[in-house]
């Protein structure tokens, strides 16, 4: 297992190294060829968000010198910078160790919130890039298939990643099923579109909303938020007609006092006739008047109630924590002995052909000297058995070391000492 990573994230890098140090969609696929260019042969993964820029490199060949100050030089020359300050900055894991980290990434068990789902997304297309550009190769295929079956495992076998954290995904993932069914056919109004309001958006268009419309006193944020998710705006004046239309009422405004309050409820509820209308208050200071939820017919979540549901899924995820590393474990011991295995075939192979080619030239001569004796057929048969069964006895013990030394990462170094012994050479 020659797999090496060289990285660095959130956990343990300053965001101002991290910008550095980053690579857009262009430049990684730039990056690939230049590794390839500088180290021939060389297997090359390189994933590059917000909040982690990792090199995953493979090869064979020793004579490339591919080691940690070799790949941290190279990720200096890419952006100009020292190799010891990148070696200073960044965290070096080889083997087992660079494997475990990979899967831990994919699962989202290093992201900065705790089963986040984009990560996998993105570990995906790192590889996807790095498959198309000819840089991957057999130890990283195998290695990033099995980083996206880890990850698919914790998914399903752990409660992680329905376990939502954030103050919109509890409000809309969590709170918006208890009252609809489906926001498909919901008229929704948010009111602001500042960074709550922002974060919000997303949930509301993965949950189905195709009908949102984006209150804001700032025009202008309210347009550049209303293009990206598809949605309408409306002036701040019009606030009390949207009331009456809405199904879902969101507020994330930075106002000092409610935006809407009982009388302002009051004055248009018999316009409503009678509707249901679910209220998430987002926002610091509340944006709507408590008193609303004592309406027929309202729902009013508020923040304190929206963060008291954030902080139980949190305590949930922590305890599911360990059950998904122990999957991580799993999958990662399944791999390596799986690439342990599969290095021992090769030498295996020749070895066994080496073995055959000896048995058929030693059988061949004597075949010609008990056919002229006229010796039975039966007896040359029973002969050529003895042949095979002497050959595979003299094989099994080496064999089965070697295959023992492969389940324990060739401690031993049994698989080079068989191919040195027997003269096998490199595949």
């Amino acid at each position: 297992m020659k797999l090496q990573m060289i990285g660095c994230s959130h956990h343990d890098a300053a965001v101002e190294f991290r910008e550095r140090i980053s690579f857009t969609a262009d430049q990684v696929g730039t990056a690939l060829n230049d590794f390839r260019k500088r180290f021939p042969a060389a297997e090359v993964v390189l994933l590059s968000t917000c909040n982690r820029v990792e090199l995953y490199a493979s090869t064979n060949d020793d004579s490339l010198g591919l080691d940690r100050d070799a790949v941290a030089d190279f990720l200096a020359g890419q952006h100009h910078m020292s190799a010891d300050e990148v070696i200073h900055h960044m965290i070096y894991r080889t083997g087992p160790e660079a494997v475990e980290h990979l899967f831990t990434v994919a699962a989202s068990l290093d992201s900065m919130v705790l089963g986040e789902a984009q990560i996998l997304s993105q570990v995906k297309q790192a590889y996807d890039l790095a498959c198309n550009s000819g840089s991957a190769g057999p130890l990283t295929h195998a290695v990033f298939q099995a980083a996206n079956r880890t990850a698919k495992r914790v998914q399903q076998e752990t409660s992680i990643h329905r376990r939502r954290v954030s103050v919109p995904s509890v409000a809309v993932g969590e709170v918006v099923p208890e009252v609809f069914d489906s926001l498909h056919d919901k008229q929704i109004v948010v009111c602001g579109a500042g960074e709550m309001g922002e974060e919000t958006l997303p949930y509301l268009v993965q949950a189905g909303a195709t009908k949102i419309t984006i209150i804001n006193r700032s025009s202008q944020r309210a347009e550049e938020l209303a293009k990206r998710f598809d949605a309408k705006t409306a002036p701040w004046e019009s606030l009390t007609d949207k009331l009456i239309e809405a199904d879902l009422l969101i507020g994330t405004t930075s106002a000092p006092d409610p935006i809407v309050n009982r009388a302002m409820f009051e004055s248009i509820r018999s316009k409503r006739q009678g509707r249901v209308l679910l209220i998430l208050d987002l926002a610091v200071p509340r944006d709507f008047d408590p008193a609303l939820g004592d309406f027929p017919n309202v729902y009013l979540y508020q923040i304190d109630d929206l963060k008291a549901a954030c902080e139980r899924n949190r305590r949930e995820r922590e305890k599911e924590y360990p059950k998904a590393q122990q999957i991580i474990a799993d999958e990662t011991e399944r791999l390596i002995l799986a690439v342990n295995h599969r290095s021992t075939g090769p030498v295996i192979r020749r070895l066994r052909e080496n073995a055959a080619g000896i048995k058929e030239e030693e059988l061949k001569r004597l075949k010609n000297k008990l056919e002229q004796l006229n010796v039975d057929a039966s007896v040359i048969q029973e002969i050529d058995k003895s042949f095979d069964r002497l050959t595979n006895k003299l094989l099994h013990p080496p064999l089965s070391s070697v295959r023992d030394d492969a389940a324990e990462g060739h401690q031993r170094g049994l698989l080079e000492a068989l191919r040195h012994l027997f003269n096998l050479g490199d595949e």
